[in-house]
């Protein structure tokens, strides 16, 4: 008699998702007002990198001057995209200079990277809602998008080490926007697992750009690429696209057999919106995150050191081993991927110049051959303190001390930083330093006077969450256009 197969149950990760996404009530009022602050911080983020050509060739629509009925707006531009084209455009110049909000946990990421496509969503729906003669979008349903995003993609972070089988974490972001993209798009839940379905099947592209000898431009653009996949894939699926039960689980075809060394992915906690309310911001410094408290630390040491760069010995960095694994780079480096991924790099810059700005990593900035002379002098070595609390889900703690040693045999003070100034133990004071990053950003693309309208509203949060997604994204149209 022959075998009926059965139809599998769908993967329980899909499943609890779905149902977050479309179900959960986020309640924590700390968490929508940090994702107020990670709403204009990121948007900061990507009008800064519009002052450099190697984002904004990346940037527009796919078929130069085409415009897209009801499309969305990309800040800073007068692009207006398909959704998906759109998405990548503002998550690429989100990403470009490695400024905007982080998580770290078993794998690193960051969770503003969906904002490309919940923007990019969010102000497409309106202008078809506008159409039709109903509401659009509100500021606030997008910060609630955010916190959900942030929350998919930071739980799975946790203890699913994507980097430990040379994958890149973006697969993640790919996830997240997937799932919170579809509901905002009306899909129902089964329509989001039929999304995040394929989203797992379209697996995730290799680390091997973000690490030497390979370290390039794409990990300025891949997040991008993530989130607008994202988008893609919801709005297959909303259209009836069929999704499969078991991507992750299927014997010997799922991700977690082929990709993932036969370990079985989790969820370790329930999904709420811990991420948002422990997300790291990058408040001083355009740097990898795991050097954070590196460059605070050999900034305050500038002072000491200013006129004796040619006495210096030696240049010790106590870390965490996260930090010795994915930032520690000696010999040449090509290019400012690598360099804004070293951690000696960083601090060789804090310690020469006492600030650390974008410009930095460029390559004119790089030919200083006091940098690379600093960077030869210098010695990591891992506090197993750092790595145990780096870990503990109570403290995130990213640790880093610097001391510098001189040719006479005195020493600067040892400056230890546990926490970096974007941490949520560091929050009040973070918050000055964030609303000035920000400002500063934007006047690099905009006249006083707009930036001034902008300014009104974006630190108003009643005003801000209650606005309407389009009017918000039109605020940021340059005047000129």
């Amino acid at each position: 008699m022959e075998k009926v197969q059965e139809k599998p149950v769908a993967d329980a990760i899909l499943d609890e998702i779905a149902d977050y996404v479309m179900h959960k009530e986020i309640l924590s009022e700390e968490a929508f007002k940090t994702a107020h602050y990670v709403l204009i911080d990121t948007l900061g983020c990507g009008i800064l990198a519009l002052n450099y050509p190697e984002c904004t060739k990346l940037m527009g629509p796919i078929v130069p001057g085409t415009m897209v009925p009801n499309g969305t707006r990309v800040p800073g531009t007068s692009y207006v995209l398909d959704p998906v084209q759109g998405a990548f455009n503002i998550g690429a110049m989100i990403r470009w200079l490695d400024y905007n909000d982080t998580w770290l946990a078993a794998e690193w990421g960051h969770p503003s990277d969906n904002l490309g496509g919940i923007l990019a969503v969010a102000d497409y729906v309106s202008r078809e809602r506008i159409q039709k003669g109903q509401e659009p979008v509100t500021v606030r349903e997008v910060l609630e998008m955010m916190i959900k995003a942030h929350e998919i993609q930071g739980i799975l972070a946790l203890e699913n080490s994507l980097n430990r089988v040379g994958l890149d974490h973006v697969l993640y972001v790919k996830v997240a926007t997937a799932a919170v993209v579809t509901k905002m798009l009306g899909g129902s839940k089964q329509e989001i697992i039929n999304a995040l379905s394929h989203a797992w099947i379209d697996n995730s592209s290799l680390r091997t750009y973000r690490h030497a000898p390979n370290t390039g431009s794409r990990k300025s653009w891949a997040a991008g690429d993530a989130t607008s996949r994202g988008v893609r894939l919801a709005m297959m699926a909303v259209k009836g696209e069929m999704g499969y039960e078991t991507p992750l689980s299927a014997p010997g075809w799922g991700f977690q057999d082929v990709l993932f060394n036969k370990q079985e992915l989790v969820l370790p906690q329930p999904l709420n919106s811990y991420v948002m309310e422990n997300v790291l911001f990058k408040v001083s410094f355009p740097a990898e995150f795991h050097a954070q408290t590196a460059a605070e630390a050999a900034v305050d040491l500038y002072p000491q050191v200013k006129g004796r760069l040619d006495e210096i010995d030696k240049i010790t960095i106590t870390t965490h081993e996260s930090a010795i694994r994915i930032i520690d780079k000696q010999g040449p480096l090509y290019n400012p991927a690598d360099r804004d991924h070293c951690i000696q790099y960083i601090t060789a810059v804090g310690l020469i110049k006492g600030t650390i700005t974008a410009e930095d990593y460029e390559d004119w900035a790089a030919a200083d051959p006091m940098i690379d002379r600093l960077r030869e002098k210098m010695v990591l070595t891992e506090n197993e303190a750092y790595t145990k609390d780096y870990l503990d889900p109570d403290k995130r703690s990213i640790a880093n001390a610097v001391q510098v040693h001189f040719h006479d045999g005195t020493v600067t003070d040892k400056v230890e930083y546990e926490y970096p100034l974007g941490h949520r133990f560091r929050r009040d004071e973070a918050m000055p330093a964030l609303r000035e990053k920000y400002v500063n950003n934007l006047a690099t693309q905009y006249s006083k006077k707009q930036l001034q309208e902008i300014e009104k509203v974006s630190y108003d949060y009643k005003k801000l969450s209650t606005m309407k997604v389009n009017e918000f994204m039109e605020l940021f149209v340059p005047t000129s256009v």
